[in-house]
């Protein structure tokens, strides 16, 4: 959850730079995205992480994990749930109903944490420590974990980040286990406040009394019997914790519980929630078993969840975080709510696409659903065993592109077959498409449809199908013929100047090394899956193409990427707050001073927006266009209008933490007239992140 555990949800303020991410995400959905890889920010402000304890018991998370959740049915206004107003659903009688329908339903599948989210806790006993709300838990929580232990089950536990106000006590509340150590001890003399709503005191963990009172309270919940602990309101992320506000920055917190965990005596999963901050990515893997990427997925209306309020999002945000996620600490993309069709609030072709997504990108699979309603189409989704081994394979898909709403998403998997999903984000019917040169399949191959539980043999040149609006195909793709190499994927260009392409590619199985062939003729060699090409001439056109080596031993060439290099004198700069660019509504300049220039144009969205004019080539082509922009949200998307005619889209990834004066850079191919041009920037229907330039 991301919003207080004691109230309705309250969004930060809104500012046109800053806006928190509800509105037009439905709009977004109706255009074609293209993403690219971010150049990494600056680190400045990010303290050294200290030296991660290994995990004691590495196998709680060597999968994605599976279960039930609570709190998006604590969170819905759908009838009936929350009958005595939001938030009531929690109790111990809930919670053993729908463990036992789990343990009945879901448990022979693999689903088997239940997760008590936020509601449960009163207070804290005499040394702080959490006790729970007798009026929802009379027996308290040890009874609740054993009943849900005796199931076949493990107990999940919420907790936030920081020390609460009420087991502050006015600095007198002892430390468990700690002989003068007090609450006054562990605390900054100011008092000043952390997490994502401000509702704790931030810790000081320069007093060796802090880690004293992580130790107590992870024992705590290893005596009752917790399997799982999820930490909300952890920053960097969420709009807070950018590095002019260290009082949102928790890194200290995740790894002193991560310590604490480890030594608590039990095997416990540590999780951290909401939106965590990429830029902290490595902090995260070293010092939990996994993160949110994202807001919360529910929609806090009247069903849970909404797709275009909250569901398709995911899309763009997790593409980031694709290679962060592996054994022991998974990329989370909160819960997979598919279950009931009315509650649910997305329609059955919806419901298996939010159902595919999640599971290609091995998130865990943990239902919000009220499952002592399950229906049959929800149950047949929830336990269809292969689209299950696809997500616990723990091989996360990642998008070939972005440059249409018509997206295909692989991984390559051990056994040489490659698992593709494709998705139709378009808001009316239309043809998808994966071409087997792009995914790195050579020739032809066998191809399973997962959901349809069928086989086509002999398939070669791509994998298509026409689908509804927001539909999608889960295949799994075994070639006839392997080969010693596999054939490169996803091969593109990520830099160009006027001798060199900056060239990055997926690796190819069986390779040592990598031929890099320009036009025909062997241009390099890489003994990695990235290449500076050098030597080529201004302003011509080059196709590339890339092929796997062991040895003797070469894979077919991959599939070819064709660009112009700059012309001579440039690369060339055109800042978005030049007097030439054109701005319309609220969109202005703003001082940003790692920015060039020192400003960039801020405000745009809606009515707003810059067009960047007399954008000079000489030759008709594709250039490899580079975008700096800043993005303090999760992520955020634009569409580029080139000549009040193409349109593209471009997917700024964002760094969560409300810092919105650190620039990025984005790649993206772009068709370009002979002779001037101007490249508009703009989005009808959500706000947009900064721009500071872009380059050709």
């Amino acid at each position: 959850m991301s919003v207080r555990p004691t109230a309705a949800p309250q969004p930060p303020p809104v500012r046109r730079t800053r806006a928190r991410r509800r509105t037009g995400v439905a709009a977004l959905a109706a255009a074609a995205l293209v993403s690219a890889a971010a150049i990494a920010p600056a680190s400045a402000g990010i303290p050294a992480a200290k030296t991660p304890v290994p995990a004691s018991y590495p196998q709680v998370a060597a999968k994605p994990y599976m279960g039930w959740s609570s709190w998006s049915l604590q969170s819905t206004n759908y009838p009936g749930v929350n009958p005595d107003g939001p938030g009531c659903f929690i109790s111990e009688k809930n919670i053993l109903t729908q463990a036992h329908a789990l343990a009945t339903k879901l448990k022979p599948y693999g689903y088997e944490y239940v997760n008590v989210d936020a509601g449960w806790q009163l207070g804290g006993d005499e040394y702080g420590r959490p006790v729970a709300n007798p009026a929802r838990f009379p027996r308290g929580m040890k009874a609740l974990g054993d009943d849900i232990h005796q199931l076949g089950l493990k107990f999940g536990i919420y907790t936030v980040v920081g020390l609460g106000f009420d087991v502050y006590r006015d600095g007198n509340t002892p430390i468990y286990d700690a002989p003068g150590c007090f609450t006054r001890d562990i605390v900054y003399p100011d008092l000043r406040t952390t997490n994502g709503w401000d509702q704790a005191y931030k810790i000081n963990y320069a007093s060796p009394c802090a880690q004293k009172y992580a130790d107590s309270i992870a024992k705590t919940f290893a005596s009752w019997g917790v399997d799982f602990i999820k930490m909300d309101g952890v920053g960097p992320g969420s709009w807070k914790g950018a590095p002019d506000d260290p009082n949102h920055n928790n890194t200290e917190d995740v790894e002193s519980w991560w310590r604490a965990v480890q030594n608590a005596g039990r095997p416990m999963q540590y999780t951290l929630s909401w939106s965590l901050s990429h830029r902290y990515a490595d902090t995260w893997k070293a010092n939990s078993n996994g993160w949110r990427i994202d807001t919360d997925v529910e929609c806090y209306c009247d069903t849970i969840v909404r797709w275009t309020g909250s569901v398709v999002q995911r899309w763009w945000d997790v593409a980031q975080w694709v290679d962060d996620a592996g054994p022991g600490h998974w990329n989370n993309l909160d819960a997979l709510n598919v279950g009931v069709g009315a509650m649910d609030g997305v329609n059955e072709t919806e419901r298996q696409t939010y159902m595919t997504f999640w599971a290609i990108n091995s998130a865990p699979l943990f239902a919000g659903d009220d499952l002592t309603k399950l229906d049959a189409y929800g149950l047949r989704l929830l336990t269809n065993r292969e689209v299950i081994a696809i997500d616990q394979a723990g091989v996360p898909a990642r998008p070939l592109n972005q440059n249409q709403l018509q997206q295909t998403w692989y991984a390559k998997n051990a056994d040489g077959s490659v698992t593709v999903g494709l998705f139709n984000l378009a808001d009316s019917p239309a043809t998808v498409a994966g071409r087997f040169d792009e995914l790195g399949i050579t020739g032809k191959a066998k191809v399973r449809d997962v959901w349809a539980g069928s086989n086509t043999s002999d398939v070669s040149g791509q994998v298509s199908a026409t689908l509804p609006a927001h539909g999608s195909k889960l295949y799994k793709i075994y070639p006839n013929n392997l080969g010693a190499v596999s054939k490169p994927a996803n091969v593109k260009a990520t830099d160009v100047s006027r001798t060199t392409v900056t060239l990055n590619w997926r690796p190819s199985t069986g390779a040592t090394s990598y031929k890099v062939y320009a036009n025909g003729k062997q241009v390099a060699t890489s003994a990695s899956t990235s290449v500076v090409v050098t030597g080529l001439l201004p302003q011509t056109q080059y196709t590339f193409e890339v092929k796997g080596v062991d040895g003797g031993k070469s894979s077919e060439a991959s599939a070819p990427v064709t660009m112009l290099t700059a012309k001579s004198g440039g690369p060339t700069r055109y800042e978005a707050e030049a007097s030439t660019s054109t701005l319309t509504g609220n969109a202005s300049a703003n001082g940003c001073t790692l920015c060039s220039g020192g400003q960039k144009i801020g405000n745009i969205g809606y009515d707003a927006s810059v067009t960047l004019n007399g954008i000079t080539v000489p030759t008709t082509g594709t250039y490899l266009v580079k975008i700096a922009h800043t993005d303090g949200d999760t992520s955020r998307q634009s569409m580029l209008t080139i000549n009040d005619a193409d349109t593209y889209w471009v997917n700024y990834h964002g760094l969560g933490d409300n810092d919105w004066g650190t620039p990025q850079v984005v790649y993206l191919p772009v068709k370009l007239q002979a002779g001037s041009n101007s490249i508009k920037v703009s989005n009808p229907n959500g706000y947009i992140a900064d721009i500071d330039w872009i380059t050709v």
